[in-house]
């Protein structure tokens, strides 16, 4: 009984297999002619981290010494402002030295520089349009460089282009205190070590 069984089965497995064959042969030759059709675009994981050093190297190529140490050091750029009363903002530095905060993929931080009060935070996007990889965020390093430049360059109108918030809208304000604080111990050790340096 058992291997009239089998013997059946493999009879209908025979004359399925016979019927079932073309539709199995075009299915695969149509998967294979999309693959050929379809672009392979291989992924390269090394890609953005090498983006990143090449982005690293125009940046410290562009800045000066102490602003490529500070951020190395700090993971931020400072920017002083040049506009006579402070940033066109309602919260505005009243005539009073101010400055910048340039962080990659965040907003630009303008503050007081005597007290640290901080001023307002301005959002300006750099997209990257490269082809063929080009994504919504340019390598941290790019990002930097191209709000510095723009800081540096024209910062009346990079500021009027930004939208304005007031501080605390994306930046935690007790943590860019604390960069603060941090950037003036670094600048403190700086001017020690000059001070050594020359002593020597």
């Amino acid at each position: 009984m058992l291997l009239a069984l089998i013997a059946t089965a493999l009879v209908a497995a025979a004359l399925l297999s016979e019927e079932l064959l073309p539709y199995i042969s075009r299915a695969w030759e149509r998967h294979r002619a999309r693959r050929r059709a379809l672009p392979a675009a291989s992924y390269d994981p090394g890609r953005e981290r090498r983006a990143e050093q090449r982005a690293r190297t125009l940046l410290r190529s562009c800045v000066n010494d102490e602003e490529w140490a500070m951020y190395r050091d700090l993971g931020f750029l400072r920017v002083w402002g040049t506009q006579p009363g402070g940033p066109p903002s309602p919260a505005g530095a009243g005539g009073a030295a101010y400055a910048y905060l340039i962080y990659p993929h965040r907003p630009i931080v303008a503050y007081v520089a005597q007290t640290h009060r901080l001023l307002a935070e301005y959002c300006v996007e750099f997209p990257d349009e490269s082809r063929p990889y080009g994504s919504v965020r340019l390598p941290d390093s790019d990002d930097v460089l191209a709000k510095w430049m723009a800081l540096t360059g024209d910062e009346r109108r990079l500021i009027e282009s930004a939208n304005m918030h007031l501080p605390g809208r994306e930046h935690d304000p007790a943590r860019v205190k604390r960069d603060l604080w941090r950037l003036s111990q670094w600048e403190r050790a700086r001017l020690r070590d000059a001070e050594h340096s020359q002593a020597s």
